[in-house]
């Protein structure tokens, strides 16, 4: 059955595998639009809850390198890795058709694309799933593993084709599917020499035909493999950090931008009124020793704010492990956390009598939490010595590890909010240490949790049109209840330039859009920023309490 609508695909590079599972489970979950999710993993062994792991899994995946994660999939053990394509249709499919059916347009759509690509003898074989080659000779052997979930007549996990692989993992390290007695190959031992991205650019074209209106709204993610690609920029290594960002961005399509001098447009001056709330706050902050974003990132909008009762608190120190090209914050070697930190920023909101305190971080990779335990601890801080106030978390990707975001679940802020900051094609110049796909599946985690969820967006460094409205549409697929989007302006002529100034009415356009597609609640114009109208756009998307008790 074939959708009225694009198939939305996304090259998202590397990805691993437990980040991509939190992603397209709440893509499967939340979503109704038509994704496919195409990339590849770290090296990784899954199993669904029927693999025979005792006797289909012969080494210690550690020794090798390598994760071993459960799934709810059927199949039994397979191996994901470099060199190998992953696709996860996310797609609408009737549970009337089964899930054999499913597996069948997964079939149809591989055996089209190694035909494209000249594999002749290539098909399937009745008493296994999957795509083989030499379908027609005595020798049979494996190409691709395909492994489905269907339920709510939607489906998710997908296929595994090995392009150029290492086939150590497939031949002495597991029995794939549980097959024993038949061969693996790739496309580089069948003699087809091509990359992973131009397999995924025909998967992409066929897939539109089979799941979408036969047209594709593409995003594409840059990457590269080797961890010391992202050093020096992202630690802020030097006077050549700004020109390593510049060439990531001229990479990714953008080739100039503003002159620094550029005047801006009227919609783009700030009326600051310093009234005697602004006044009174700004002493608190002082006389505790505490930062607030809003003066450090030198916001257009703290006297709105401060005057409506809400601010914004920067913990965990001054100084942040990444060097984003569009942040102003220091990137000097952090000190130790502040014990009484979280002591001192609940007696600031209490003496505020703060209606809705933000409390942001700058990113401690250093720590092995990254810092969310000591987050946890401001919020509990607050609700003990303030109970009425709501509390909202802007924090880090904490490197998508689970343990560490856990922390923070479990104090449940009344709202987690981690920012996308840009689209996925500007991801590498703009936040070279951060990723599209983690912050989703970060996102989509805390969606799980039964969290309020935000992120927010700059616009003006080079996205187009079309690539903050797929943006949109990814954010409310995976449940995102509130969004911001504002004109990013440069902080100094050694950060990214600013491509253009955006238009009052495209905002009000992509607020529109972003609540038709169902995000609760869209916070767009030029001056917005994370924390602006945080407090009206959490009362906007509560769940009376009623409601909540019913369910």
């Amino acid at each position: 059955m074939v959708a009225a609508r694009p198939l939305r695909v996304r090259w998202l590079g590397r990805v691993p595998y437990r980040e991509a599972l939190a992603l397209q489970t709440s893509l499967f979950q939340h979503g109704s639009e038509q994704h496919l999710l195409l990339l590849e993993h770290p090296h990784v062994f899954t199993h669904g809850p029927r693999a025979d792991l005792a006797t289909n899994v012969l080494v210690d995946p550690v020794a090798v390198g390598a994760e071993l994660v459960a799934v709810k999939r059927g199949g039994d053990v397979t191996y994901h890795g470099p060199g190998q394509l992953v696709g996860y249709p996310i797609v609408s499919v009737p549970n009337s058709l089964g899930a054999s059916d499913h597996v069948c347009a997964i079939q149809r759509l591989v055996v089209g694309t190694l035909q494209e690509l000249g594999v002749a003898d290539v098909g399937c074989l009745d008493e296994y799933p999957g795509v083989w080659v030499g379908v027609s000779g005595p020798d049979p052997r494996k190409i691709c593993a395909i492994g489905v979930r269907l339920a709510n007549n939607r489906t998710m996990h997908g296929f595994a084709l090995n392009v150029s692989t290492d086939m150590r993992y497939l031949r002495d390290y597991i029995v794939p599917c549980g097959i024993a007695h038949k061969p693996v190959t790739s496309l580089a031992e069948e003699g087809v020499q091509v990359t992973v991205q131009q397999v995924a650019e025909i998967v992409a074209r066929r897939a539109a035909e089979m799941w979408g209106d036969g047209t594709v709204e593409r995003q594409d993610v840059a990457w590269k493999h080797t961890p010391t690609d992202l050093a020096p920029f992202s630690r802020g290594e030097g006077p050549g950090a700004m020109g390593r960002a510049l060439v990531r961005l001229e990479a990714a399509g953008v080739a100039e931008g503003l002159a620094v001098s550029a005047r801006k447009p009227e919609w783009l001056r700030p009326k600051v009124q310093l009234g005697t709330d602004v006044l009174a706050m700004k002493k608190t902050v002082r006389d505790h020793g505490l930062v607030t974003v809003c003066e450090e990132a030198g916001c257009p909008n703290l006297s709105e704010c401060w005057a409506a009762g809400t601010a914004t608190f920067m913990v965990l120190g001054e100084r942040c492990t990444r060097a984003c090209g569009f942040c102003l914050v220091d990137t000097q070697k952090p000190l130790l956390p502040d014990a009484d930190e979280p002591r001192r920023v609940a007696s600031a909101v209490a003496l505020s009598d703060l209606h809705h305190a933000v409390l942001t971080m700058v990113a401690r990779d250093d720590l092995l939490d990254g810092g969310f335990a000591h987050v946890a601890a401001c919020v509990a801080a607050i609700r003990d010595m303030r109970p009425g106030t709501t509390v909202e978390t802007l924090v880090s990707d904490a490197k998508g590890d689970d343990s560490s975001l856990q922390l923070l679940f479990d104090v449940r802020p009344d709202v987690f909010n981690h920012n996308i900051e840009t689209v996925a094609r500007l991801q590498r110049a703009v936040r070279p240490s951060a990723g599209y796909a983690r912050s989703l599946s970060v996102l989509s985690r805390a969606k799980a949790a039964g969290l309020t969820i935000k992120s927010g967006l700059m616009v003006g460094l080079g996205e187009t049109v079309d690539e903050v409205d797929g943006l949109l549409a990814d954010l409310a697929s995976i449940g995102v209840d509130i969004v911001t989007i504002g004109q990013y302006l440069r902080p100094t002529s050694n950060h990214l330039p600013v491509a253009r100034w955006v238009e009052p009415g495209e905002f009000a356009r992509w607020a529109e859009l972003g609540e038709s597609l169902g995000i609760g609640h869209v916070e767009a114009s030029p001056l917005t920023r994370s924390s602006y109208h945080a407090k009206e756009a959490a009362d906007a998307v509560a769940v009376p309490v009623a409601v909540a008790l019913t369910r």
